[in-house]
């Protein structure tokens, strides 16, 4: 079911993302930075291994893991985190701990579209995706 999130994404839209990087920790000047990118987001699947590149101008990142396994990860705003990615109702869902704290990053298809979902805390971050 992984598969179905293969492809190429642009960014279009993003509610709160600021809040939500405020909240995870990230500095000033990254979310500054960060709040105006309209980054690129591929992923390839081949059966439970799973990519996701994410490019910008800013900044390059690439994650590869195995569903369902923890792997040590560092996210573009350099926390070292440990991670876990989990097929759940057709969402991939990305776990992300580090210092007593959590993150829950959803992705999910609707009406073609890749959308991002950001927990943190009592903060919730909308971002859209569109394939190309």
């Amino acid at each position: 079911m992984a598969e179905a999130f293969a492809g190429t994404w642009a960014l279009v839209s993003s509610e709160n993302f600021d809040e939500y990087m405020k909240e995870v920790g990230v500095g000033f000047a990254t979310r500054q930075i960060a709040s105006v990118l309209k980054p690129t987001t591929i992923i390839t699947v081949d059966g439970k291994r799973v990519t996701i590149k994410t490019q910008s101008t800013f900044k390059n990142t690439e994650q590869t893991f195995t569903l369902d396994e923890e792997f040590d990860e560092k996210t573009a705003d350099d926390r070292n985190v440990k991670s876990i990615v989990k097929m759940i109702d057709s969402k991939l869902v990305h776990v992300q701990k580090w210092d007593g704290k959590e993150t829950t990053l959803t992705r999910e298809l609707k009406d073609g579209k890749l959308h991002l979902t950001l927990v943190m805390g009592n903060v919730v971050c909308n971002r859209v995706y569109e394939k190309h």
